[in-house]
């Protein structure tokens, strides 16, 4: 990771993995997860709830799709990346979301079983897909998209992002 652009969050799941190809063949999944905060304001309850887009890329993206579903308490570490587009009505939008490094189920309140994926020294990002958080044991990926083809039975979708909407 890059020193100064470091986060760490904890949150839950608020949708499902969604696990795509770019057009060269990279895996890139998508998912976001919501932070709650309580605290007491006036002699109230006050709860104030952040919602946090995160993308993972390479070997972690096919380990996240196959591994986590929506509600499950996860730890993410990585870095803060912003994205900036114009809609088709000439607006300018952007975004920022966290790049994932690591994801981890919380143990806090669940329990897991690791199952841990062959490693594969040609790329040297860890494991192939599949796997309940799963761990390749290879060398860090640091952010890059893997060079290897997507499997067979992947075609490439195009991304469909609604740009009216806000991004969470």
């Amino acid at each position: 990771m890059a020193f100064g652009n470091n986060v760490q969050v904890v949150g839950n799941v608020t949708r499902d993995p969604e696990l795509r190809y770019t057009p060269s063949g990279a895996s890139v999944t998508n998912f976001s997860i919501a932070w709650n905060r309580r605290y007491e304001r006036n002699g109230q309850q006050v709860e104030d709830v952040n919602f946090f887009d995160i993308v993972c890329w390479g070997t972690l993206a096919d380990n996240v799709a196959a591994s986590i579903t929506k509600g499950v308490r996860v730890i993410v570490e990585g870095r803060l990346d912003q994205r900036s587009w114009e809609t088709p009505q000439g607006e300018k939008r952007s975004k920022i979301e966290i790049t994932a490094d690591e994801v981890s189920p919380s143990l806090r309140w669940a329990s897991v079983e690791v199952a841990r994926n062959p490693r594969d020294d040609n790329f040297g990002g860890g494991g192939g897909g599949g796997g309940n958080f799963s761990g390749g044991g290879g060398a860090p990926m640091q952010n890059q998209p893997p060079q290897q083809a997507a499997p067979a039975a992947a075609p490439a979708p195009q991304q469909d992002y609604n740009y009216d909407e806000e991004p969470f």
